[in-house]
């Protein structure tokens, strides 16, 4: 099987780190799982079949060109760099950097923001999960220095693809989420019936904020509602029990 093919549904970005760079993200098609985890189901927590969760992360790992390192995510900041001695080893962190071809970086999400990067010359990629908390704590930023640092490279000199992830017309928080990010275009005011004022937030756009004043400027996607499309994607926030995606970046043999 090539890689980027065979799975149905997948999310290419195209012309994302060139010809020597591969990036896929998965949808909830072309899997094994039965409702409500219908059906490429890819996360092991929430009451899944076991069975069903490895056939699908077996169908994900034959579509990608490289092997898939799946992290332990706790909506943080800490990003690891990924060896071919021991691509297997699995890290409590919500980031990933490699310079080792075909060993995937790869985060999962069912709402929050999946972000991929790729260092020119395919000297590097790297892959985050940005939930507000994480992207708040930093997690892009932390990303970008480490892909730089082995990349031997400028962050200008990064591309970043954003994935699907709860849209701007979804979003409701709470001001604990404005306070962390400070007022700003991002937000739009939403007041509840009882009174309570919420805000409707960009998630995307919080997230390309972050990364241009990290001096990156070839930014793409970030266009899709996990939300709203409940025939292409999870969504924890519309399901509450569902199954999660994947969005991986490897550099080809």
């Amino acid at each position: 099987m090539p890689p980027d093919a065979g799975l149905a549904g997948a999310l290419i970005p195209e012309g994302f780190g060139g010809a020597s760079v591969g990036a896929l993200m998965s949808t909830r098609d072309g899997g094994v799982s039965r409702a409500p985890f219908d059906s490429l189901n890819l996360g092991r927590a929430g009451g899944d079949e076991r069975a069903a969760v490895d056939e699908n992360r077996s169908r994900f790992g034959a579509a990608l060109g490289g092997v898939p390192v799946w992290l332990s995510q706790v909506h943080g900041s800490r990003v690891v760099r990924l060896h071919a001695s021991a691509p297997l080893e699995t890290h409590a962190a919500d980031a990933a950097i490699t310079t080792a071809p075909a060993v995937a970086c790869t985060v999962m999400v069912a709402d929050c923001l999946p972000v991929l990067f790729a260092a020119p010359g395919a000297q590097g990629v790297g892959a985050a999960h940005a939930g507000w908390r994480g992207l708040a704590a930093g997690v892009l930023e932390a990303t970008v220095s480490a892909l730089c640092d082995a990349a031997a490279c400028k962050p200008g000199e990064l591309q970043a693809w954003l994935g699907p992830c709860i849209g701007p017309r979804q979003f409701e928080v709470g001001a604990d989420v404005l306070e962390a990010f400070g007022a700003g275009p991002e937000f739009v005011a939403w007041p509840r019936p009882e009174g309570v004022l919420r805000w409707r937030a960009d998630l995307p756009a919080l997230a390309r904020r972050r990364l241009v004043a990290a001096g990156l400027t070839q930014i793409s996607g970030g266009s899709w509602c996990t939300v709203e499309d409940a025939s292409r994607f999870f969504s924890f926030r519309r399901d509450r029990v569902t199954g999660r995606m994947a969005a991986a970046v490897w550099l080809r043999r």
